[in-house]
């Protein structure tokens, strides 16, 4: 009884041994290839699949996702002969498990070497500025390559990116003095035209400070010249309307003689010969009584300061004859007869007595 219950427990678990080897399942975007009696037969999808145990053999899953691998740098040689090392990074996808299982032996060893190939292939057309500058031509190049090469492998080369590219020490210790002069000669540049610009505004502005300036002198001096124009006209009318007498202008002649002897190089002067009719005018005008005017007139009485002004003229026309008595007799340097233009008398003895007999 015990062997025959031992033999039937062996049997039970061989069948359930058996059901769970015939029974696979496969995760979604994977897939497993199946080979019977050595040979390929099929791949199975991603779900619930059956196999005949002991028959068939299945292979390890195979991923058909997008896988991203990156190798380690690798040196290659420019066209001027310069090694740098680059590293890349390769995106790729399987679209056939079963190519990608029967057509290489390590697919990802064979993209390795597939792209350190091509590289070298198109970075020694290149010279070092050229490769540092053409990464976008260099990624393209690769993809090209590597997708026709690795389609009949069943993988897809989405993308291959430059990942670093180092050149020697030596090099860049080069391209970073020659960075340093650009940047200095871009700061030299920048600073000359900020210059330049300032002066050009300057000077503009001192442009336009001038023009500003020379019309506001033109508009005071046109100001001006019309201040003065009206008050000579102002001046003249009021001449005019007043109706001066020739007394008033006697006076007022007189008052100018003194300017005439102030000169400090005055040798030689002459006075017109209508000065002793003006004394003789002035002096009627303070002795004789004057015909009231209208204004007069309309005053009856003379007010007290008006009469101490009348008082004040009164000495000043007395010392401006004095002025002019002291002034022909004292001697002065005359000219020949001929230096006396017309209308004007030189100062001689004959005036001198006529000024005294005045």
């Amino acid at each position: 009884m015990d062997a025959v219950l031992i033999a039937g427990l062996l049997i039970v678990l061989f069948a359930v041994f058996t059901v769970l080897r015939s029974v696979r399942i496969v995760p979604q975007a994977r897939a497993r290839n199946v080979e019977r009696l050595g040979r390929y037969h099929s791949t199975l999808k991603p779900g619930l699949n059956f196999v005949i145990p002991y028959i068939d053999r299945v292979y390890p899953m195979i991923d058909l996702r997008e896988q991203v691998v990156s190798f380690r740098p690798q040196p290659v040689i420019t066209e001027d002969n310069l090694v740098v090392e680059i590293d890349t990074v390769l995106y790729f996808q399987v679209t056939d498990p079963r190519a990608a299982a029967y057509e290489i032996a390590n697919y990802i060893q064979a993209v390795e070497q597939l792209t350190v190939t091509t590289l070298r292939n198109v970075v020694g057309s290149l010279d070092l500025e050229m490769t540092l500058t053409s990464r976008d031509t260099i990624n393209s190049q690769l993809r090209g390559v590597l997708d026709e090469a690795t389609g009949k492998w069943g993988i897809r080369v989405n993308r291959v990116e430059i990942k670093a590219i180092d050149p020697p020490k030596t090099i860049k210790e080069a391209m970073e003095k020659q960075m340093r002069a650009e940047r200095d000669k871009r700061a030299a540049i920048l600073n000359a035209e900020g210059q330049r610009q300032s002066q050009i505004l300057t000077a503009e502005g001192d442009k336009q400070s001038a023009i500003l300036r020379a019309e506001g002198d033109r508009s005071a001096a046109i100001l001006k010249a019309q201040g003065q124009a009206q008050a000579i006209d102002e001046v003249f009318q009021a001449v005019h309307r007043n109706d001066p007498d020739p007394q008033l202008l006697a006076y007022q002649y007189l008052q100018v003689l003194p300017e005439l002897a102030r000169g400090q190089g005055n040798t030689f002067w002459v006075i017109p010969g209508e000065v002793t009719s003006a004394l003789q005018n002035v002096s009627k005008a303070f002795t004789e009584s004057l015909p009231r005017s209208a204004a007069t007139r309309e005053a009856p009485q003379i007010s007290e300061a008006t009469a101490r002004e009348t008082a004040l003229a009164e000495r000043a026309a007395a010392e401006a004859v004095a002025e002019a008595a002291s002034a022909d007799s004292g001697p002065r340097q005359l000219g020949p007869a001929t230096a006396v233009p017309d209308g004007l008398t030189a100062f001689t003895e004959r005036d001198q007595s006529h000024s005294n007999r005045t």
